[in-house]
């Protein structure tokens, strides 16, 4: 399924948990790239994108800027979201991007984990909220907010970790259609925004008192 058509499974298989989803996608015969990916899910990979670009950042480890690439891939995504596209363009080099390789597989398998549990837990709140042309420009508005916060934090700080989190609970929000994990995500998201900035301002005048 990894040409053609992408596959709307965001309305086709609405029923079906999206941990059961990527399940079926990862023993697919398909191919395990982003574009692959993007095809197979149609809609509903622009949250699941940003959940895997912002998950490697949202970790507590610092990265040092490693993960820069996938905060600005991220915000590439999140325009085209408010814009109004249906669907992910992306370059071909990037499109080619393996998921297959041992430590992602991990990382995939741990995400599905983490995404049966707040199933679990989760459950429809507000979802006429969801998946609406202005809720989705404002969804993607603010995958911009996080990633770039991400993106400015200090390398080794782990700065960067509670706004790439606050987007990776966002997506995980529109994917289960849940409003109260919206709330919980704007918070992380507004905290670690805060924190960045609050410490930002205080080294700024560290630096100062020092000339």
């Amino acid at each position: 399924m990894s040409g053609g058509a992408p596959v709307d499974v965001a309305v086709a298989d609405d029923a079906i948990p999206v941990s059961v989803q990527i399940e079926h996608w990862l023993e697919d015969a398909g191919e395990k790239t982003l574009g692959g990916l993007i095809d197979f899910f149609g809609r509903k990979s622009f949250a699941l994108i940003f959940v895997l670009l912002l998950g490697v950042p949202a970790l507590p480890l610092p990265t040092g800027g490693a993960t820069h690439v996938f905060e600005i891939i991220a915000v590439l995504v999140a325009v085209q979201l408010i814009i109004g596209r249906e669907h992910i363009w992306l370059p071909e080099r990037w499109r080619r991007i393996e998921l297959t390789s041992t430590r992602r597989e991990r990382f995939i398998a741990s995400l599905t984990r983490l995404i049966r549990r707040l199933e679990r837990i989760s459950r429809p709140r507000l979802r006429f909220l969801f998946n609406h042309r202005l809720s989705n420009s404002g969804f993607g508005l603010l995958v911009v907010c996080g990633s770039l916060a991400a993106f400015l934090a200090p390398p080794f700080s782990g700065l960067d970790t509670l706004p790439a989190l606050g987007v990776v609970l966002l997506s995980l929000a529109v994917l289960l259609e849940d409003a109260a994990v919206v709330v919980v995500a704007l918070v992380v998201g507004a905290v670690g925004v805060a924190l960045e900035l609050a410490l930002g301002a205080a080294a700024i005048r560290g630096a100062e008192s020092l000339l």
